[in-house]
């Protein structure tokens, strides 16, 4: 009768599966839950939010990424593994989550990158670049048989644009930012730039500004060999500092 199936209608919706809402969509990646909600990508945020810190302040004249970089046994050697890396001469990323999947993203941008000096003979735009690793992101959300990537980037880079900085999320979503983090504890870092950042701020106060930031949720001491600083100016050349640059920069915010 209508009032049966009205009552198995309501039994239904207060059964503990319908009150579980999004956690029955959550092995799929290709199905919406009722919310509107991909849960994969937000568990791919989660891996994010899990991993070391990372970060990326745009300067006047340049743009600085910089990272935690501790390693989980001392018998590693922490000289092989590196965080912030060159996708071309102009262009550095910084990850956190997933390191074997930022080494996927980072292969196929640096082939893109080759592949557009190979017939303009000049470096890819940052902006390009940015959507380039992004729609190869954003493929790894619309089929079966896929995972999203564990990663948010943080891309930087100077072109005839001027100093650019973008972030990149597991959805495929890009953004450009002034001043942004990435990984554990970003909301107190993004909070902590906010009350740091103005629109003058010079490349050396940028670094400066990276390091305290990293600090503020550092665990232990920071030295030149748990920490990683990647700078590009206006010659465009995109580097990381060596450990000695480093402990130079530490000396001087101390």
């Amino acid at each position: 009768s209508h009032f049966g199936s009205r009552q198995l209608g309501c039994a239904l919706l207060s059964s503990p599966t319908a009150a579980m809402g999004d956690a029955e969509y959550s092995f799929s990646l290709t199905t919406f839950s009722p919310q509107g909600k991909l849960v994969q990508i937000e568990y791919a945020l989660n891996a994010v939010a899990a991993g070391r810190p990372a970060l990326g302040i745009k300067a006047k004249n340049g743009v600085v990424l910089a990272t935690e970089k501790k390693v989980p046994s001392i018998l590693i050697d922490d000289s092989s593994i590196r965080k912030i890396e060159n996708v071309n001469d102009g262009v550095g990323a910084v990850f956190a989550g997933m390191p074997p999947d930022f080494r996927v993203i980072l292969r196929k941008s640096r082939k893109r990158a080759m592949e557009y000096w190979q017939v303009y003979k000049t470096d890819m735009p940052v902006y390009q670049l940015t959507k380039s690793a992004a729609q190869l992101m954003q493929e790894f959300t619309q089929q079966g048989g896929v995972r999203p990537f564990g990663v948010s980037l943080m891309i930087a880079g100077y072109d005839d644009n001027g100093p650019q900085l973008f972030q990149v999320d597991p959805s495929g979503a890009y953004f450009g930012w002034k001043a942004s983090a990435i990984g554990k504890n970003y909301v107190n870092a993004k909070s902590f730039l906010e009350k740091r950042y103005n629109e003058d701020i010079e490349l050396e106060d940028a670094i400066h500004t990276a390091i305290l930031t990293l600090k503020e949720s550092f665990e232990g001491a920071i030295t030149q060999d748990n920490i990683e600083i990647g700078i590009v100016g206006e010659d465009r050349k995109f580097r990381v500092l060596t450990p000695a640059e480093v402990q130079d920069y530490l000396q001087e915010v101390e």
